[in-house]
């Protein structure tokens, strides 16, 4: 099917290719013709302008907003919903809060008849390989017309082995196991991708929090036969095999271990884009405790003072997956 897509950088730009290599229809707006110019270079049809990008766009027309939250998401948004039309559907695949993405999703409907879905993105700038996961929300009318386009972003099933129980013919979720899936009304794939990072933040500590502790085993404040002068790049990489804390998350762990082990090229000072902050305050809302979610985010806070080799790991990991920078120190 034909789409447009808005914003041609690290997550954009690659989503774009996997779809035209899918099969898909694809038509982009960036005002960095080089940001455009591999999209072009696989089929796809590159535009001079918001106008210029609906002109090309057949009815009824789908629009992805791939683009930093904020100010500039809201630019775009407010340009396209005068140019397009009553039945189009408008999707924000970034990182919105839940709670604009409901207000929003309101207001284009009832004020201009438009359809929009919020779809949490996640695969960072590996998705292009690997597939993207996508968490999404809005009307089912709407989900089932773009339909395809997830699907063809999604990883699938894969060589990831089935869940036991749902080979039995248990469990709920058409598409979840083929890496997407329609959450709930307007808001939800927003929500639903908020809590997956702030899961995210914990989950990097924890490894962060460890790696930092196997680092410290030779200081000399231990007695001598105490003291371990331990290889974290090779235990990281023992720890992918067979291990119960094998994830993603080790893997890049790993990779950034063995190109430098002591993360001398990684920031200690680790950013935050948002969604960890929202999580806790969706926490506080709902009166439910999440200690891990909420230190994970005091670290990083904490990380902008001091200067520790688990910092520098969590700026490893998110670099790694996806392709966030923080300065040197």
């Amino acid at each position: 099917m034909q789409i447009a897509i808005v914003g041609a950088g690290k997550m954009g730009g690659k989503m774009a290719l996997r779809l035209l290599r899918g099969g898909h229809d694809v038509v982009v707006y960036d005002p960095s013709a080089e940001a455009m110019a591999p999209i072009v270079a696989e089929g796809g049809i590159a535009t001079s302008s918001l106008e210029d990008m609906v002109a090309k766009l057949a009815a009824p027309r789908a629009v992805w907003v791939m683009v930093p939250h904020g100010p500039i998401t809201d630019k775009v948004v407010g340009t396209l919903t005068g140019l397009l039309e009553k039945g189009d559907t408008l999707i924000d695949g970034g990182n919105s809060h839940f709670k604009e993405s409901v207000a929003k999703a309101t207001e284009l409907s009832e004020k201009f008849g438009l359809d929009m879905l919020d779809v949490g993105t996640s695969g960072g700038v590996h998705g292009l390989e690997r597939g993207y996961c996508l968490m999404v929300g809005g009307k089912q009318e709407a989900v089932d017309r773009v339909a395809p386009i997830f699907a063809t972003l999604a990883p699938g099933i894969g060589e990831i082995e089935r869940t036991p129980a749902r080979t039995r013919g248990l469990g709920s979720g058409d598409t979840a196991e083929l890496g997407w899936m329609h959450c709930g009304p307007s808001g939800s794939g927003h929500y639903v991708k908020m809590v997956h990072n702030g899961i995210e933040y914990g989950m990097m500590q924890a490894f962060a929090e460890g790696f930092a502790l196997l680092d410290s085993a030779k200081t000399e404040a231990l007695p001598e036969a105490h003291r371990y002068d331990l290889d974290s790049g090779a235990i990281a990489e023992l720890w992918r095999r067979g291990s119960v804390v094998t994830s993603w998350l080790l893997d890049l762990s790993a990779d950034a271990l063995a190109e430098t082990p002591d993360l001398a090229a990684y920031s200690p000072q680790v950013q935050d884009s948002g969604e960890g902050r929202w999580t806790v305050e969706a926490a506080m809302d709902q009166a439910t405790p999440v200690p891990v979610l909420t230190a994970s985010l005091y670290e990083r806070f904490r990380s902008r003072q001091d200067n520790r080799f688990g910092d520098r790991l969590l700026s490893a990991m998110r670099f790694k997956f996806g392709g966030h920078t923080a300065p040197k120190g």
